[in-house]
């Protein structure tokens, strides 16, 4: 089914996971309803085919769920902490329990009050897992709902009402704690659709009032004062202001912004106003397209998660076999039946496997949303991992080890010449030229807010420089070759030429009223944070780096050996770029690749993994790439390492967790020392240990 014919919904109220496939399948009964897809991490129920808000609220009634569309912006209401249901149910639930077990100690265990109190108890606080878990039983679907209804029924069968409603009570909290932590590891990306305002003033047709997001049209002018922040995505049309645009790229310092500049929606305009073009509808600015894309990495189960569905599938029936056998083998060999019923319904509580099911994707949505906030946005949990395990990083140069941008690095000049004169007037007469060079030597003189001048009678030259008058004296900037046709050039002149070129610089010369002024050397320089990018990247473990890049085998050793590049691929197209990728990858080898989005996308798609730099300024790089660096901050990929590893290291703990308190709970059948309460406490321990232990992914930082 096509994702256009694909209907989508936000979800309030959907407290877990099993609650999540009861919907799903609820909405794919519907008759009308093809396919129904929900993505518990991110609360969004997409479906095809056709159903009422009624119908689909009807379908999740059973977890009192409600659908509201997609781009609803009001906020949904925080429901404080003792009027939630699943709480409310457990206070009510503890006090029953709580006044049974006062007249069960005073009056014994067998008195007829204290079982009623203990049997409300275990009403009250389970009511809703036993209609799920009875449901379940009938079409022999088995969940952990299924197995602790078996087991408190059980339990009240064979008379231990006590610990029959301390088990529920036990249980309704592992649930609570369970929504709790999802939650939480929700609100990283859900802050995200509160980023944008909801509405913004406007210019239309010379007229000013305010709209909704949804009804801006491309070409609409909006109107930023100081302090707002920015509604919809466009390039600037008239003022100065700066912008902090750490809600889109992650980055703390605020971003000068003038005349046919870009902005994005959420970003937070400072000082100054500003008038701004749209180019963009709500649903396709960047923040909306990041917002689709981490829900969409939300769902997309990573290998470990894979696993663990698939082993789940396993591991109900065969808990239920064993605790059956528990039941069954030593009463046959002569024990007490009795003993040995409660043993296996021990079993059976211990068995439930909510803090496996969890395990794996708490961590996932935790990583994701983290990265979300840092400006990395990673699309998906199989991304996550793969990145985890990446040995080899490959690096575009242009754009990506370096500024992607031509500067003016040396300035040599001729016995008798002042510097800043000389940039003066070649700043003049480069500020009349279109050649791709004479922006680097304006820049230059920028920088140094050295004075502008005007320069008169401009002429290019084609294919040699420019020429012009300035402070009516005649300046010519060009390539050396037409210096020399132009002047002599001193011996030293030529060496320092020749040295800068061979370190792979563009040197231009330039000639005042016939007289050699001096030279420029001008080249991509390398970005200032990549040295120390590549070394923290041997640090935390990657073994390999290497560039691919299609400049000139000389520029790129030059570059190499300043950064301690291990592995230099020169000249290279895009068809070459993607076997040299193919080529890393032999043997199973994990490549990471780094580069724009853009001519790279070849060896993005062959990698393991594809990083795009800069994913705030190019939609390609938001298409094309597994994991977008948002800010074209380079720093941000050791973080990316540093958090995918991290990731691998929190699930593989986690899966130890959960399993490893299951085994050593399990263990205490051999001397017939396990109990109900030792159970659930194992299962709710080992849950709230997973949780715990996912959520420290959220302190991770650059």
């Amino acid at each position: 089914m096509a994702e256009a014919n694909r209907t989508e919904y936000r979800l309030e109220n959907l407290s877990c996971a099993n609650c999540a496939m009861k919907f799903e399948k609820n909405v794919s009964r519907l008759p009308n309803v093809e396919v129904a897809t929900v993505n518990f991490g991110a609360s969004k129920l997409s479906f095809a085919g056709d159903a009422t808000v009624e119908e689909l609220e009807s379908a999740g009634a059973f977890d009192g769920i409600r659908v509201v569309p997609v781009s609803q912006r009001k906020p949904t209401k925080k429901t404080p902490f003792f009027k939630r249901k699943e709480n409310i149910v457990s206070l009510i639930s503890l006090i029953f329990l709580a006044a049974g077990l006062f007249t069960s100690s005073k009056y014994g265990e067998t008195n007829t009050t204290a079982i009623i109190l203990f049997a409300i108890a275990i009403v009250v606080g389970g009511t809703s897992m036993f209609i799920d878990g009875l449901k379940n039983l009938v079409r022999l679907e088995f969940d952990m709902n299924t197995l602790m209804t078996i087991a408190i029924i059980g339990a009240a069968i064979i008379g231990e009402w006590r610990e029959a409603a301390v088990v529920v009570l036990l249980f309704a909290i592992s649930e609570a704690l369970e929504s709790y932590s999802m939650n939480k590891a929700r609100q990283s990306i859900s802050s995200l659709v509160d980023i944008a305002p909801p509405s913004a003033t406007i210019r239309r047709n010379d007229e000013m009032f305010e709209l909704p997001t949804e009804d801006i049209r491309i070409g609409d002018v909006l109107i930023v004062k100081p302090g707002q922040k920015i509604a919809m995505d466009g390039t600037v049309r008239s003022g100065f202001s700066t912008v902090n645009q750490a809600a889109i790229t992650g980055e703390s310092v605020p971003v000068t912004k003038q005349v046919d500049d870009t902005v994005f929606a959420g970003t937070l305009n400072e000082e100054g106003s500003l008038e701004v073009t749209v180019t963009k509808l709500v649903e396709d600015t960047t923040i909306a397209k990041i917002i689709h894309l981490v829900e969409d990495a939300q769902a997309e189960k990573a290998p470990s998660q894979q696993f663990i569905d698939k082993f789940a599938k396993y591991y109900t029936p065969a808990i239920i076999a064993i605790a059956a056998l528990t039941a069954v083998i030593p009463p046959l060999l002569g024990a007490d039946w009795q003993t040995w019923i409660y043993q296996g319904l021990a079993v059976l509580v211990v068995g439930c496997p909510c803090a496996l099911v969890v395990s794996t994707p708490v961590a996932i949505v935790t990583a994701i949303g983290n990265a979300a906030r840092q400006g990395v946005l990673i699309k998906g949990g199989v991304h996550l991992e793969e990145m985890g395990h990446i040995k080899t990083v490959a690096f575009d140069k242009t754009g990506t080890l370096t500024k992607g941008y031509p500067e003016v690095t040396d300035i040599i000049t001729s016995s008798g010449v002042e510097e800043v004169h000389l940039l003066r007037s070649v700043a003049a007469v480069e500020r009349l030229s279109q050649h791709p060079l004479a922006r680097a030597l304006v820049n230059a003189s920028v920088a140094r807010n050295l004075e502008v001048v005007t320069a008169e009678n401009f002429q290019s030259v084609t294919g040699k420089g420019a020429v012009a008058v300035v402070d009516g004296k005649s300046v010519s900037v060009g390539s050396l070759r037409w210096m020399e046709e132009l002047t002599e050039l001193p011996e030293s002149a030529k060496i320092q030429a020749a040295d800068m070129q061979t370190e792979g610089k563009s040197v231009m010369g330039a000639v005042i009223d016939g007289a050699f002024a001096g030279l420029f050397a001008v080249a991509d320089p390398v970005r200032e944070e990549s040295k120390l990018v590549l070394e923290r990247l041997k640090e935390i473990g990657v073994d390999t780096t290497v560039m691919l890049t299609g400049d000139d085998p000389k520029t790129a050793q030059a570059i190499a050996a300043r950064l301690g590049i291990d592995d230099v691929r020169a000249g290279l197209m895009p068809e070459d770029k993607l076997n040299a990728i193919r080529e890393l990858s032999e043997g199973k080898k994990r490549v990471a690749m780094v580069g724009d989005g853009i001519n790279d996308a070849p060896a993005l798609a062959a990698a393991s993994v594809g990083i795009a730099m800069g994913g705030a300024g190019t939609d390609a790089a938001l298409e094309t790439a597994d994991i977008a660096l948002m800010a074209d901050d380079l720093e941000q990929l050791p973080y990316t390492v540093k958090l995918s590893r991290k990731t691998l290291r929190t699930i593989k703990e986690n899966i130890m967790f959960a399993v490893g308190l299951k085994i050593a709970a399990l263990l205490l059948v051999i001397p017939g020392w396990l109990t109900l309460w030792i159970a659930i406490f194992a299962d709710m321990g080992a849950t709230l240990l997973v949780v715990l232990n996912s959520l420290r992914l959220m302190r991770i930082q650059k």
